[in-house]
């Protein structure tokens, strides 16, 4: 007997975040249920589709608090078709006997990638060409910028910071690291701390994760202290940021221009505000978004719950001693 599942994902988000290579493979060993709308399930809504479902697989917006839990007594298994579970009541799923599980990081070529591009955007101000031209007007010529020889500071050294660092240097660029945590092998690299690599780079990167401890951990200050023609760029989490600070450092005319990939609107989206600046490019949480990353993650979860299914604890599982409920998934 194969388990019912549930699939949050919207049939926008199954086409770019699951696929349909991804969906044949569940189906293979589960029960599927849709989400019919086009919208994510949220709320009462995942409640009522999930109900008779031993198993969720969610994206990134199906939040799952302590409520979840408690209304699905039969659900076994939470599990998350991305990385971050910071909407996931960890401790009230491990109380309610539920495994969590999330997928591992496939997304860090692609958006050290997009970062690259947003660089040469900024650099070379390709977007106010493209918006002149779109607009029947002639665009301004005007002098660019080159990434060789250009500082480059990379604010936390994980999966996209390390593989940002190797691009960095093919192009001829200094590669600048602050992340108190990381071991930088490389002696190319030099790491330094925050204050003391702001002022030195040319182009600063945020690629931290979002913590209690990250939480606006570019705030005016620090804005203040990079070069007065630097390039901001944010493709980790919104809550990195002081948003009225960077606007206002844009508005001041400090910052040479921003790219921002992620912010404080819903789901991660730039807020409005700054995506409307002249001088920010902003894409609207596209960045770790390739066929390639899509279908990492989505063919981890159904990985993940076919060593489930063989009665083996998967990579991913987030509270393993706690998943007194796995019993309730068919064998």
């Amino acid at each position: 007997m194969k388990p019912r599942v549930l699939l949050t994902h919207g049939e926008s988000a199954r086409r770019n975040y699951y696929g349909a290579a991804s969906l044949e493979a569940l189906q293979a060993i589960a029960q599927v249920r849709l989400n019919p709308r086009e919208a994510p399930l949220l709320g009462e809504a995942l409640v009522a589709a999930a109900r008779g479902c031993s198993v969720i697989i969610s994206d990134r917006q199906a939040a799952a608090p302590a409520s979840l839990f408690e209304s699905l007594p039969e659900l076994a298994v939470f599990q998350r078709c991305a990385v971050d579970v910071r909407n996931i009541d960890l401790a009230a799923a491990g109380a309610a006997g539920v495994l969590v599980t999330h997928a591992s990081a496939g997304f860090g070529n692609a958006v050290a990638e997009w970062v690259l591009g947003a660089m040469i955007a900024l650099a070379r101000g390709l977007g106010d060409g493209v918006d002149a031209d779109r607009g029947g007007l002639q665009p301004a010529v005007r002098m660019g910028r080159e990434l060789r020889g250009a500082t480059l500071g990379i604010i936390g050294y994980g999966v996209i910071g390390r593989r940002l660092a190797e691009i960095g240097q093919a192009l001829g660029m200094r590669v600048l690291v602050a992340d108190p945590f990381a071991t930088v092998a490389n002696p190319a690299i030099t790491v330094l701390p925050l204050d003391e690599m702001l002022p030195q780079a040319d182009f600063v990167v945020c690629l931290a994760p979002a913590t209690a401890q990250t939480g606006n951990l570019m705030n005016a200050q620090r804005f203040a202290a990079m070069q007065g023609d630097a390039f901001f760029v944010n493709a980790s989490r919104g809550e990195l940021v002081d948003e009225a600070a960077l606007l206002q450092s844009l508005q001041d005319g400090h910052l040479g221009g921003c790219a921002l990939d992620v912010g404080r609107a819903p789901d991660q989206m730039p807020s409005p505000a700054l995506a409307a600046h002249p001088r920010v490019l902003a894409t609207p949480h596209t960045g770790g978004l390739t066929p390639q990353a899509a279908e990492h993650q989505s063919r981890e979860t159904v990985a993940q719950l076919a060593e489930l299914l063989a009665g083996r604890m998967p990579v991913g599982a987030l509270n393993p001693g706690q998943a007194r409920r796995l019993h309730l998934l068919p064998r």
